[in-house]
């Protein structure tokens, strides 16, 4: 037991001399209390889980790039990036991560710069708790976006600027892109991350009813997944502002959409770090730290909210993922009566819907009959049909027929449906008058063939018919004699 207490205490005096100056001051915070925490995990669990995926691979990035700095860049290209894609992501986990399990030796580096994310991943989450809670009216949800925003704000130790920064503080420095250049991949699954993060704020807002959320938000997680194909052709080729994946969002909070890409910005900051030959290891958490205050103040690196809009834009749309909503086509309208049956899937021409016009099987008939050739022909049979007097007579004996005969009769269109009532009278007449006899059929040579099929009889065959000459029988072979026994002769 001694040796593993003597083990231990090396192990923290390594880490100490590995990261000095680990001791701050600062603190973790939790939610702000409010009724609406936790209804997007409860509403949008897929999506939520998502983000605890998210919080692993942030963590695996900054510790592989400290811990072993000179690893082959397929750790993170290849064994990881396949992972997180085909294992994490498919199956997030159902709760957040304690990264610091994940990370320990960056977290001992920079507790300060986890602590900064771990804040604004609070905001992140009680955002799209509100927004995604249907019972606030929007002047309700925007004075709890408002207050959600003060309450982050109360730790200037760890809150990130509501003042846009330029790009200058990401790629201007000596390290700069020193990360995207050597893990493209990588690089790309992160900025798709910051797509997700940002953009499914604007499904939540343009979505007037919860069903309407839910079909953007599943539309976003699609997208996000559609990013990830080809890697890296079709993920975010620079790093996806907010202004320009979910314009809504920024242009109703813009201070939750600055701090946002303030965030996304130290994210590409400590990476660079990380992976740039051009920092000793030794002034890494040094230059984490300047940066992380440049991003927190209000004066380094500022630009005004107008042109950090219109960078947003230039940098081009289509390079950040694209818009977050409104990328699903409309669905198609339908050009049947609602309930109608399937016959127009074989062929025939669909009718358009007319306001007030019935429905069902009633509706079908008569779109039907009144545009299609077909269903003319089929009258014009019909009429022939029934003007044959034993046909009549044989369809009227069966009154299910002559009940739906009725009912076809009453669903055709003007020009056809008085004809072919009154054939239906005649036929119903038909039951009750009395059958005229059969004249006899004309008397023909035998040789010849009869002018008309023979009708099936209802009486007995008569008898009278004449009767065949009789055949004498043939008189029967004699039968043939026994051959003679060669033995009789010797028999005693």
């Amino acid at each position: 037991m001694m040796h593993r207490i003597v083990a231990a205490l090396f192990a923290l005096v390594g880490a100490a001399a590995e990261a000095s100056a680990q001791w701050v001051t600062s603190h973790e915070q939790f939610y702000l209390p409010a009724s609406h925490n936790w209804r997007f995990r409860r509403h949008y669990p897929g999506a939520d889980r998502l983000f605890n995926a998210f919080d692993y691979g942030h963590a695996v990035l900054y510790e592989t790039l400290w811990r072993t700095p000179n690893a082959l860049p397929a750790r993170l290209e290849q064994d990881e990036y396949a992972f997180i894609t085909r294992n994490l992501l498919n199956r997030p986990p159902a709760l957040p991560l304690e990264e610091a399990a994940i990370e320990p030796t960056y977290a001992r580096l920079v507790p300060e710069a986890k602590l900064m994310f771990e804040w604004a991943h609070v905001l992140h989450r009680q955002l799209y708790d509100v927004l995604s809670d249907e019972r606030l009216s929007p002047t309700a949800r925007d004075a709890e976006v408002g207050r959600l925003v003060a309450y982050y704000r109360s730790r200037p130790d760890i809150a990130f600027s509501t003042r846009p920064k330029s790009m200058e503080l990401m790629e201007g420095q000596r390290y700069s892109l020193a990360f995207r250049q050597k893990y493209p991949k990588f690089n790309g699954l992160i900025w798709a991350y910051h797509w997700l993060q940002v953009g499914l704020y604007e499904p939540l807002l343009a979505g007037r009813t919860e069903d309407e959320q839910q079909t953007g938000v599943a539309a976003a997680v699609a997208r996000f997944r559609q990013l990830l194909e080809s890697p890296p052709s079709r993920m975010p080729r620079v790093m996806p502002m907010t202004a320009a994946v979910a314009p809504t969002f920024a242009r109703r909070y813009p201070e939750a959409a600055m701090i946002f890409d303030n965030l996304h910005g130290m994210h590409d900051v400590i990476s660079d770090v990380l992976a740039s030959p051009l920092v000793p290891r030794e002034r890494k958490r040094a230059e984490i730290l300047l940066a992380a205050r440049r991003y927190r103040d209000d004066t380094s690196f500022v630009m005004t909210e107008q042109a950090w809009r219109e960078m947003a834009v230039g940098m081009g749309v289509e390079n950040q993922g694209g818009v977050a909503a409104g990328f699903l086509t409309a669905v198609p309208e339908g050009t049947v009566q609602r309930g109608a049956p399937a016959e127009h899937q074989h062929g025939q021409t669909p009718t358009p819907v007319q306001p007030n016009a019935p429905g069902g099987h009633e509706a079908h008939m008569r779109s039907d009959s009144a545009t299609s050739p077909q269903m003319h022909t089929l009258l014009q049979l019909q009429e022939r049909l029934l003007a044959d007097s034993v046909i009549r007579r044989r369809l009227v004996s069966d009154t299910a027929a002559l009940r739906l005969m009725r009912e076809l009769a009453d669903s055709l269109p003007p020009e056809h449906r008085e004809h072919m009532r009154q054939l239906v009278r005649d036929a119903a007449r038909a039951r009750t008058s009395p059958t005229p006899a059969r004249p006899q059929a004309a008397t023909r040579p035998a040789t010849g063939r009869p002018a008309t099929r023979p009708q099936p009889r209802t009486t007995p065959r008569a008898t009278t018919r004449a009767a065949a000459p009789t055949r004498r029988p043939a008189p029967k072979p004699a039968p043939k004699p026994k051959p003679a026994d060669p033995h009789a002769g010797h028999r005693p």
